[in-house]
């Protein structure tokens, strides 16, 4: 991203013709990725993520980060079980954000670990990311984050709507109960639309900048 803020630094956008360049590539690529782009738009908003950032990226904060995942996951099992839709979902996360911080303070006592947590619901910015038998593109969603002490380390996430990392419900629920046809099909071939998904992920890296 170096790259980008220094192409498109103030002085850049100073120049008329430079500015003109830089919409119609962005249009080029609209249109080009139009129809593909609808179906990542369905999958971002249809899905709540969990995003999980450990302390930092020591052995030993790296499995603490896995253990609070488990009693976090193993907390939201009932949670999700009258969510009829992602709004549902987002609705219950946001009631229920004491929840999942107390099983999270609760695993750290357990393990003798005196580090922060905080849990937040909130719009993330996720990178183009493979889990198991799909792909989410590059984007916006919303996320029940959780931040373990400096929350320096590595992340873990998945997908809480559909549950699809939720133990008690993997085996009851998948990615297309909760998107359109051409969604689905979209995130269970990536393969097929690699290049597609190198280029909005380059387009949404470079709008999250400019909106940060």
């Amino acid at each position: 991203m170096k790259f980008f803020k220094k192409l498109f630094s103030k002085r850049f956008f100073e120049n008329d013709i430079a500015v003109a360049l830089v919409c119609a590539l962005i249009f080029t690529i609209f249109l080009t990725l139009a129809g593909f782009e609808v179906g990542c738009n369905e999958l971002r908003g249809n899905v709540l993520r969990l995003h999980i950032l450990a302390n930092s990226n020591s052995e030993a904060d790296q499995s603490i980060k896995l253990e609070v995942r488990d009693a976090v996951l193993t907390a939201s099992e009932k949670v999700f079980e009258a969510a009829k839709s992602k709004e549902d979902a987002l609705n219950l996360a946001k009631e229920n954000v004491g929840h999942f911080k107390t099983a999270a303070e609760q695993k750290l006592k357990q393990l003798g670990v005196n580090q922060s947590v905080t849990v937040k619901v909130e719009k993330t910015y996720f990178n183009t990311r493979e889990y198991e038998n799909f792909t989410l593109p590059a984007g916006q969603y919303d996320a029940v984050r959780v931040l373990l002490g400096n929350a320096e380390g590595k992340n873990w996430w998945c997908v809480m709507f559909p549950s699809m990392c939720i133990p008690a419900a993997a085996d009851e629920h998948s990615l297309t109960e909760a998107v359109d046809e051409k969604s689905a099909e979209i995130a269970e071939n990536a393969p097929k639309y690699e290049i597609r998904f190198k280029i909005v992920e380059w387009y949404e890296s470079i709008i999250n900048w400019f909106e940060n």
